[in-house]
């Protein structure tokens, strides 16, 4: 019956993990699962398109030049090195590194509260069943928490390594950043220019008094700055897509695995005990039954006997 009701429970917890449920909590917003897992994932994608690596303003091309120069070598000048854009990129993911990382922590640290209050609810009466799902539960869930940090590790890994997507975003992107290239280029180069900004579209105003002393390098450094910007979007969410489709996989399981650890069939030892203890209580009533009839008859006899002895005198 224990075991049941536990049962029912996880089915209680699969609803507040997995679909949104909170008829038992209506008050309690930090149960609220679903919406809370929102706000986190949607957190974590402000961090990440807000974090300095994704600012494409600050120092506008001058990372870019710097690695153009060390990037130079013999062959002709129209070629973009490709050593280029993967260092610059690699950077950018080695600066954000940390950060599905931390999203991960944050998730498994609160879905870890919330199982353990589902739990301490339906089964602090029960001692010793109580600290098995427990500490069932909270293996589990450090195991799932270690597989969703190598997850978002290798998906951090795979970015560092390689630059490639299938996304048409990426071109349409690039194509429109490249089409404003002339334009700004002039006026950077423009000798009578007053301000020290240019407005590029889409970034408004850019300070650029520091690329003046660049001119034979500001049209790749320009190109390779439109290849980072359309390709750290994808990046990026890539980063939020797999670090959030992982995450509900492995809450799936997490309750799939409770769920079974309850459902388990006893050994063979335990059923044996039961049976025996089953038997033994059985005994127990018929024995109780027996001595309440022997009992009856003594009284019976008892009464008989003084009745008796009333009747002599």
């Amino acid at each position: 019956m224990i075991l049941c009701q536990l049962f029912c429970k996880l089915f209680l917890c699969q609803g507040i993990l997995l679909i949104g449920e909170f008829e038992e909590y209506p008050e309690e917003n930090q149960m609220h699962c679903t919406t809370r897992l929102v706000d986190m994932l949607n957190s974590y994608a402000s961090d990440l398109q807000n974090c300095a690596e994704s600012d494409a303003t600050k120092d506008f091309l001058m990372e870019e030049i710097k690695v153009l120069e060390e990037a130079k070598f013999i062959g002709l000048p129209n070629f973009m090195p490709r050593t280029a854009f993967l260092t610059l990129l690699q950077r950018k993911v080695r600066g954000i590194s940390h950060m599905p990382i931390n999203f991960v922590d944050t998730v498994w640290d609160y879905l870890q509260n919330v199982v353990t209050s589902v739990l301490n609810r339906h089964s602090a009466n029960y001692y010793q069943l109580h600290v098995s799902i427990r500490r069932a539960a909270e293996h589990l869930i450090a195991k799932k928490r270690k597989n969703c940090i190598q997850h978002v590790l290798q998906a951090v890994e795979m970015e560092e390594l390689t630059d490639y997507t299938c996304n048409p975003e990426y071109l349409q992107e690039y194509n429109k950043s490249m089409s404003h290239q002339e334009a700004f280029l002039k006026e950077v180069l423009n000798v009578n220019r007053l301000k020290s900004t240019v407005e590029l579209e889409g970034y408004c105003m850019i300070e650029v008094t520091h690329l003046k002393n660049y001119p034979q390098v500001l049209t790749q450094a320009y190109d390779l700055k439109a290849r980072l910007i359309a390709y750290w979007r994808i990046v990026l969410r890539r980063l939020i897509d797999v670090a959030a489709l992982h995450l509900m996989l492995s809450i799936n399981e997490l309750v799939v695995v409770l769920r079974g650890f309850l459902s388990l069939e006893e050994s063979p030892s335990i059923s044996a005990k039961r049976e025996q203890l089953s038997r033994s209580v059985k005994i127990l009533r018929e024995s109780k039954e027996t001595v309440a009839n022997i009992m009856d008859r003594i009284g019976a006899v008892f009464v008989s006997l003084v009745v008796a002895s009333a009747i002599k005198v």
